[in-house]
């Protein structure tokens, strides 16, 4: 049995984080692996009803606090009931977003990026990918990216003022940074086959 691997792909609003999984999913089935394509908020039947409830409602809905401690509900049942059994199996799992969102986007408001790793480590336990693919697109292109998708109509969080995007970016670059080991930048500009190769070459030394 090939060993699982857990791979994320971060990054901010329009960054082509959904289209690029599917294509890496696809690109991995024709290298002969089992992939599991998963997301979050979500990826479970527990964390897609959380999902629901973060995502819809208004900008006030929840304080920083409600939110923070529902994402990392919702990923506590998402490891448990998909990430795990897939790579216990010997399945590769990709997920559009993990931990380290909640990190650059909850981390924004009254809690630390401490706090953030604390709740993981309680609803998760402390639980890491494989490899994080941080997908870095400027600012503007990004922009137009998010509105071509959602056109006027976004989410409670995708939705915030540009500044509050533009410190999400600088929080991913910075993990980018202090985390070598586990993250990987990728240019998400150009066309979507090049992007892709991207990926795979960036995931190159797990590949079996």
């Amino acid at each position: 049995m090939s060993q699982g691997r857990f791979i994320t792909l971060e990054g901010g609003e329009g960054a082509g984080k959904s289209t690029q999984l599917r294509a890496l999913a696809a690109a991995l089935r024709d290298a002969g692996l089992e992939v599991v394509e998963t997301r979050e908020p979500g990826g479970s039947e527990g964390a897609e009803a959380i999902r629901a409830l973060l995502l819809t409602g208004g900008a006030d809905r929840w304080s920083a606090r409600a939110e923070a401690l529902l994402f990392a509900a919702a990923r506590a049942d998402h490891v448990e009931k998909t990430i795990r059994p897939a790579l216990e199996r010997g399945a590769w799992v990709l997920s559009d977003r993990f931990l380290d969102s909640s990190r650059a986007y909850q981390g924004q408001g009254a809690l630390s990026d401490a706090d953030i790793l604390a709740l993981h480590r309680i609803g998760s336990d402390g639980f890491l990918p494989d490899r994080t693919v941080l997908l870095m697109l400027p600012e503007e292109e990004a922009a137009g990216r998010a509105k071509a998708r959602d056109g006027e109509v976004s989410d409670r969080i995708g939705g915030r003022a540009s500044d509050f995007h533009r410190a999400v970016a600088d929080a991913f670059a910075r993990f980018a940074t202090q985390e070598p080991e586990r993250f990987r930048s990728i240019d998400a500009a150009g066309p979507a086959e090049a992007v892709t190769a991207r990926l795979m070459a960036a995931l190159a030394d797990l590949l079996p």
